[in-house]
């Protein structure tokens, strides 16, 4: 769905995938212009990985469905090319062995801690850039930076992707929380599927 013409230059996707215990996964693609408007809108179907993909895949199936099939899927459907790609999902990462623009992971739960100290948009799932103490490391491993008052995160054989990031973010002139567009994607996808 195109709702408002973009400056070539100017526009930067938000792609995420929401889980839904009965129907599937469902992804979710939204682009702004600079200003932070809705210029183009797209959204799948749920997806419901099969007993044999669960099995075959294992531990990168989240990855493979997410990035690779439904983050790609989106990415190629849409008639706009943004500068730049945010989720807050970490598997949507995948995506960029299949897409030329840079994709980072925006920290929404930091945002979401102070406003929810009971830390329960860490238990929903939301992406943690930090690793926790005593623990691993975050798959996938990250190198981590700011943008403004955003925290991102991008894959490490990414890293290079920082400085585009940056540069382009500058060029642009965004003032966005970059974490704020998710709620429109998470409340687009509930009504949508209401609506199926």
């Amino acid at each position: 769905m195109l709702i408002e013409k973009p400056r070539p230059s100017a526009t930067v996707g938000f792609l995420t995938v929401v889980e839904h215990e009965e129907a599937g996964w469902l992804g979710g693609y939204l682009v702004l212009n600079q200003r932070g408007r809705p210029v183009e809108f797209q959204c799948t179907a749920p997806v419901k990985p099969n007993r044999a993909q669960e099995i075959l895949y294992g531990p990168t199936l989240r990855p493979f469905m997410y990035g690779e099939r439904i983050g790609s899927t989106l990415i190629n459907k849409s008639t706009t090319k943004p500068q730049l790609i945010i989720t807050d999902v970490a598997p949507v990462l995948s995506v960029r062995d299949s897409v030329e623009m840079p994709i980072c992971l925006v920290d929404t739960a930091s945002t979401d801690d102070c406003e929810n100290p009971s830390g329960s948009a860490r238990e929903a799932g939301m992406p943690r850039l930090d690793s926790p103490h005593d623990a691993q490391p975050v798959e996938p491993k990250l190198v981590l930076f700011s943008l403004g008052a955003n925290q991102l995160g991008l894959e490490t054989q990414y890293s290079e992707d920082q400085q585009t990031i940056t540069r382009r973010w500058e060029e642009m002139q965004l003032v966005l929380d970059l974490a704020e567009p998710f709620e429109r994607i998470h409340q687009a996808l509930a009504e949508a599927h209401q609506e199926a």
